[in-house]
């Protein structure tokens, strides 16, 4: 499909059923525009779907379905915003309630200029993979996933397997007279394995997903993502306590990248730095990180969960370079943010659902490869720590400090990877250690498919990534010395 016919697509499932039609509701947001900065109207339909597995059983199930729209309007500084759990002229033609309001309220303004987007290119398949695998054979995937854990290790107490999908259809009728649709398709699997030995229980997990349909998973990608929870669990059964102090740390490819999306992405989110609340506020054309550090934000890489079409302000994903070779070079915008700092949006605006306005946000944040080998950069290390995946963690987003659980660790000593460790905390402030990576290895991976990012109460789906990188000197706190 091209960007007409997904359009025409948002036209006949989001406006046809309530009365509406593309060009009368693209009018009355027009008319309800002038005089304001800005204003869209943004249209969705959500299916998704939920099924558990666990004792062997399937023992939970969820199916559920929502649409809306939700209407904005910006003037000044003042953003109003009202959200319908209906599709309908009544509820469309509240825009001139909320311009009303903006125009009241708001104040003026030196605004940005804004130029209209080029159409976004189709990312994704348009199959719903809520409706297009069976029940059966979801279910059947995660009988396959509890035999592989099973297999995998005869010491396997429980397996506790969960299957989701959702499809979003999403149209954009923006001010500037511009429409942009997206459909978009999105599977996870999330996977814990508990183990029990000598009268210890361990539990690991791992999980993978894409915007895709359920044929995603095929039989290697199941079985690896069931294997790895239940190396993850015999690891820890077997493990040491991890060791304190500040120490080299060596952060391992792929999902271990969560540490640079929290700590220094949400630091490069236009609003944080328009607002003058992140450390790299300001700081355009400065030194931020060590020579060699890049770390980009895209939205265009095919199949990945934090990639679109277009942004939720209709704007197409693009890639945008936050950090340049240790050189800060700019911020995620959304039409918000940039038009009051007087740049360019960047596909960045993004929400939850109908009922929340814009922000800007992270699609797939990520650091590319560089030029060390990862056993050159292990070799490096006299005694320290490999942090290979991460569990929970905390972080500030406005300052950057964070703590995180590293669920998988080994020691290094003497520059080769030692013992597995158990209990470790990764403890810093991500401003201050981009200075402190020394070495950037050409391993770059992203996640595998299960990143979720929360930010003033939304939640949307990411992607991270990066290669191996040294972290010269960071805080673990562990039990051993």
């Amino acid at each position: 499909m091209n960007d007409n016919e997904i359009i025409k697509r948002a036209e006949r499932e989001l406006l046809a059923p309530a009365g509406l039609g593309l060009e009368k509701t693209r009018t009355l947001l027009l008319d309800a525009a002038a005089g304001l900065d800005w204003a869209d109207m943004y249209f969705q339909r959500r299916t998704q779907e939920s099924w558990r597995l666990e004792e062997g059983e399937v023992k939970t199930g969820s199916f559920g379905e929502a649409s809306g729209a939700g209407l904005r309007a910006l003037k000044g500084e003042t953003t109003a915003f009202a959200g319908s759990d209906i599709i309908s002229p009544a509820a469309v033609a509240e825009i001139h309630s909320v311009a009303r309001t903006a125009k009241t309220y708001g104040g003026q303004f030196a605004m940005g200029k804004i130029t209209p987007p080029l159409p976004a290119k189709p990312m994704f398949p348009p199959n719903n993979p809520v409706s297009g695998a069976s029940d059966a054979d979801k279910i059947a995937l995660l009988r396959k996933i509890d035999k592989f854990a099973r297999e995998a290790d005869s010491r396997v107490e429980n397996v506790i397997a969960q299957a989701s999908s959702a499809f979003d259809i999403v149209l954009v009728l923006r001010a500037d007279g511009a429409a942009a649709a997206d459909i978009r398709p999105l599977v996870r699997l999330s996977v814990s394995v508990i183990l029990a030995a000598n009268g210890k229980r361990e539990s690991g997990n791992s999980g993978g997903g894409a915007r895709a349909g359920f044929d995603y998973f095929s039989d290697n990608i199941a079985k690896q993502i069931a294997v790895e929870a239940a190396e993850e669990a015999a690891q820890k059964l077997d493990a040491r306590p991890a060791p304190a102090g500040i120490m080299p740390v060596v952060l391992g490819p792929g999902w271990a990248g969560i540490i640079l999306h929290e700590a220094v992405g949400h630091g490069l989110e236009g609003d944080f730095n328009r607002k003058k609340q992140s450390a790299f506020s300001g700081r355009i054309g400065e030194k931020v990180a060590a020579e060699g550090v890049t770390v980009v934000d895209a939205g265009n890489i095919g199949g990945r969960r934090g990639s679109l079409s277009c942004d939720d302000e209709g704007a197409p994903a693009g890639e945008t370079t936050l950090i340049e070779n240790g050189v800060l070079r700019g911020y995620m915008q959304d039409v918000a943010n940039a038009r009051l700092m007087k740049t360019r949006a960047t596909g960045n605006g993004r929400r939850e659902s109908y009922s929340h306005p814009p922000m800007p946000r992270m699609t797939n944040t990520f650091m590319p490869a560089g030029k060390y080998a990862p056993e050159e950069i292990i070799a490096s290390v006299e005694r320290g720590l490999y942090a290979e995946n991460f569990g929970g963690g905390e972080v500030d987003i406005t300052n950057g400090n964070f703590v995180f659980a590293a669920s998988r660790a080994r020691l290094i000593e003497k520059g080769k990877l030692g013992a597995t460790v158990k209990g470790a905390t990764i403890i810093g402030n991500g401003p201050a250690i981009m200075p402190l990576v020394s070495m950037v290895g050409n391993n770059f991976s992203l996640d595998p498919g299960v990143g979720t990012c929360g930010k003033n109460g939304q939640w949307v789906p990411v992607g991270v990534g990066q290669p191996t990188i040294k972290v010269d000197a960071l805080n673990v706190g562990g039990e051993g010395g």
